[in-house]
């Protein structure tokens, strides 16, 4: 073989070498992490992505939360693709790994668990992927963001409305789910106004039990086994949702006691809302769920495009402060349901009212 020869099998061999190092270099580049300030997900001709991982959607509640979630978002130019898990925490982690792996540019997560949806971040954060616990606090994590309303405010506007008819008395608090740090924050709520009048002798809770994954029959057996408990001689209830509070009411209904006793509950659902026109729940706590989406949806999104978020205000979850942004609440009976409900079109005058006659 000549030295011409060898000298050009030589060239080509390096040609080849250096394109093989090169292919091999590509993939170690890309693994920059996508919220890093170095690279973001998004570029100016990408639609951004937001992964949506919510507890459930057997509730009107969360229904609704997702339809106002995916149209906020929507209207912002990005995507929105939901996932739920319907209170099951092995298939939400699952389920939040898929939107994980589809590549997301942040995720929204709705917790079942406050506790094991930690995990969800962990997994998350591996992928340079930032989290936003909506409505309810992830605890034990690195969360990004927390968007929600004043949850221990919920429980001091249910105490207050009930105080005020019932200033002394048996009380029974039926709770949500003890893995719900919500619950947590009602329940705090409430005894920030209560136990004054604890201390005074004025107040006596008589029975106060969680209602494990806030199961609708959980709450029936508690508030059948509170009016059981104490022989039927109880003045006031404080039901931690309004989906308990109608367990809790159908228990009185059974009991010749509905109507007779207050009964508090909390997320304006239209059966409540109802209930409230009839005259059998007191008042419910109205969380105006259009604009916890609309700021969720806008948060998220100058999340995914590396913008600041302006929290102004940080909650504690077990591991650190985390960044909120918390919106206020605002208690509503028969008196001013027109003025909140109806006026923001939550719910319609046809719905609330089924035809009857304001008095």
């Amino acid at each position: 073989m000549s030295k011409y020869m060898t000298d050009l099998n030589l060239s080509f061999f390096l040609i080849l070498l250096m394109v093989y190092v090169t292919a091999c270099e590509q993939p170690n580049q890309a693994v920059v992490h996508k919220n890093t300030p170095l690279q973001s997900n998004s570029t100016s001709d990408s639609k951004i992505v937001i992964g949506f991982s919510m507890d459930t959607l057997e509730e009107e509640r969360w229904i609704r939360d997702r339809d106002l979630f995916k149209a906020a978002v929507e209207r912002l130019g990005a995507e929105v693709r939901v996932m739920a898990a319907n209170g099951n925490d092995a298939m939400q982690i699952i389920q939040a790994e898929t939107l994980i792996n589809e590549g997301v540019d942040v995720l929204v997560v709705v917790p079942h668990n406050a506790e094991a949806t930690a995990a969800i971040v962990h997994k998350a954060h591996l992928e340079g992927i930032k989290v936003i616990s909506y409505d309810r606090l992830i605890k034990n994590a690195d969360l990004d963001l927390y968007v929600s309303f004043d949850n221990e405010q919920v429980g001091e506007l249910q105490a207050k409305a009930i105080t005020q008819f019932v200033p002394k008395g048996r009380y029974v608090y039926i709770g949500g789910a003890d893995t719900d740090n919500n619950a947590h924050l009602f329940r705090k709520g409430v005894y920030n106004v209560l136990q004054p009048l604890i201390a005074k002798g004025d107040i006596t809770v008589v029975y106060d039990q969680w209602t494990k994954n806030w199961l609708p029959m959980n709450a029936y057996e508690n508030m059948k086994n509170s009016l059981q408990a104490n022989h039927y001689k109880i003045d006031a209830v404080i039901a931690a949702n309004d989906a308990t509070a109608e367990s809790a009411i159908i228990a009185l209904s059974e009991s010749g006691l509905s109507g007779i006793l207050p009964v508090a509950g909390q997320d304006a659902e239209l059966a409540a809302v109802q209930r409230i026109v009839k005259g059998t729940q007191t008042m419910t706590v109205y969380k105006p769920i259009n604009l916890l989406a609309e700021t969720a949806a806008k948060l998220a999104v100058k999340m995914a495009k590396g913008e600041d978020v302006g929290a102004d205000r940080f909650v504690n979850n077990g591991k650190i402060q985390v960044p909120s942004v918390l919106l206020s609440p605002i208690a509503v009976d028969q008196t001013n349901l027109d003025e909140t409900i109806i006026k923001d079109g939550f719910h319609s005058w046809e719905d609330v009212y089924q035809g009857q006659l304001k008095e």
